[in-house]
């Protein structure tokens, strides 16, 4: 079993912003593969049920807000009994230009609040993540990284954020394919 997990911020006000690049992964995935979702008070987030091949596949949106992602992945990884191995994180990179992946394991969080508040919860780094471009940030042009974060997409940039997800709509199915 995976636990594939796209992380992001709730309500309607964050729903396009770059922050929320992991959840519109997810979603634009589960359409594709015309999936519902439910919601999951005990496991804090919004769950998919998947299957590539034999292997079933758990795609969850934490309900906790991004620097709090943490908590509802360890529920997760407790309820459904699996080590960090097992689980692929899909999150906003503001050091990858928008429109490109990239795919690690074992890495730190690299000041991703989200991913830092994963590895407090579970205690390791050893996970997969699909890192989505959504920058790059200019340095001269920003001056809080928050604020960067919790902007919207331009019409283009969401042009290329949408290969990006599609490039990491393979990777899904590559890395839940995976034993």
């Amino acid at each position: 079993m995976k636990l594939i997990v796209g992380l992001g911020n709730p309500g309607k006000e964050f729903e396009l912003t770059r922050h929320n690049a992991g959840w519109l992964t997810l979603d634009r995935f589960a359409e594709s593969e015309n999936l519902s979702s439910k919601k999951s008070s005990k496991l804090q987030a919004e769950v998919f049920d998947y299957k590539v091949g034999r292997n079933k596949v758990i795609l969850a949106k934490p309900q906790t807000f991004m620097n709090n992602s943490g908590i509802s992945v360890s529920i997760m990884l407790n309820f459904y009994r699996l080590a960090a191995k097992d689980i692929v994180i899909v999150h906003d990179d503001k050091d990858i230009p928008v429109g490109e992946i990239r795919v690690q394991t074992n890495r730190g969080a690299a000041g991703h609040n989200g991913i830092k508040s994963i590895i407090e919860h579970i205690g390791t780094q050893d996970f997969t993540r699909i890192r989505i471009g959504v920058g790059p940030v200019e340095k001269e042009k920003i001056e809080v990284i928050s604020n960067f974060v919790l902007n919207k997409f331009t019409k283009e940039e969401f042009k290329l954020l949408q290969t990006a997800m599609d490039h990491a709509a393979v990777e899904i199915k590559r890395l839940s394919a995976v034993e």
